[in-house]
């Protein structure tokens, strides 16, 4: 049986392709040259497929996406089947897989949200922030980036990277839910959503409760809002810069009465 190998230009498009999806999931490509420690121009000459990196720059760049070799030979979509074949696992099949799968554009639908939500480590303060949906092989997903400043406040650095989380969406009885977690973090955070009825059925309300022990500082659960931009571009932007920190007199008298400051979760 002959064997078919690939040619050099071959190779070095597959990896250029491959690239290029994966840097869709960088804050910028600028960004990821600097984490990754190479030139702007010699990469983007890889995404072009018009060079192939050195072997120590490769292995740099598989570790940094937690990817291995096979980028170089074969697409995306045939080698990050690991989150797939395991939600079809026989063991949790029918019972996990089907929130996945049945999340569809009409129940939740892609594109970027407003959230806010209390601190868990000051009660006095609440959190602004930016989450992106969006589908691929029949899951929906999201991701964004932690305020700097809370960063700070865990005393955690605030490299793009580690402010990156990101989180599967699942269908539920009267809502959606969702599992985050930060790169590599050994905690999660479980969120619910339900859609409000309002004039324009943009905002969802429920809560978030983080995976830690419980603690006489620091909350474990908080009311949570969601506000559907779309792709909206001044609105998205408007909420990328405000992102952060902020009191409770800097949100809107909607988002107040649906986070009901002062009153106990139950």
């Amino acid at each position: 049986m002959k064997v078919t190998r690939p040619s050099p230009s071959e190779l070095r498009n597959t990896l250029g392709a491959n690239l290029r999806e994966l840097a869709k999931s960088t804050e910028s490509i600028s960004a990821l040259c600097r984490e990754l420690g190479i030139n702007r121009t010699q990469f983007n000459r890889y995404l072009s497929g018009e060079s192939f990196p050195r072997p120590d720059v490769l292995f740099r760049i598989c570790q940094y996406f937690d990817v291995d070799a096979r980028i170089i030979l074969e697409p995306l979509s045939n080698i990050g089947l690991g989150t797939k074949s395991l939600l079809n696992h026989p063991e949790i099949d029918g019972f996990l897989s089907s929130g996945v799968t049945q999340l569809q554009e009409t129940i939740f639908p892609a594109g970027f949200y407003r959230f806010v939500r209390r601190s868990f480590l000051d009660e006095a303060k609440f959190i602004q922030g930016l989450v992106y949906v969006y589908r691929k092989d029949g899951a929906t997903f999201l991701r964004g980036f932690e305020a700097k400043e809370a960063m700070a406040q865990q005393g955690l650095p605030a490299y793009p990277k580690n402010r990156e989380f990101r989180g599967l969406l699942m269908a539920q009885e009267g809502g959606v839910a969702g599992l985050v977690s930060r790169r590599n973090a050994l905690t999660t955070s479980f969120n619910f959503l339900a859609q409000v009825p309002s004039f324009q059925n943009n905002y969802w309300v429920g809560y978030t409760v983080r995976t830690v022990r419980e603690s006489s500082t620091g909350a474990r659960v908080a009311r949570l809002v969601y506000e559907f931009l779309g792709r909206d571009g001044t609105k998205v932007r408007h909420a990328a810069r405000n992102s952060g920190f902020c009191t409770a007199s800097d949100l809107v008298a909607y988002e107040q009465a649906q986070l009901r400051i002062g009153e106990p979760f139950f």
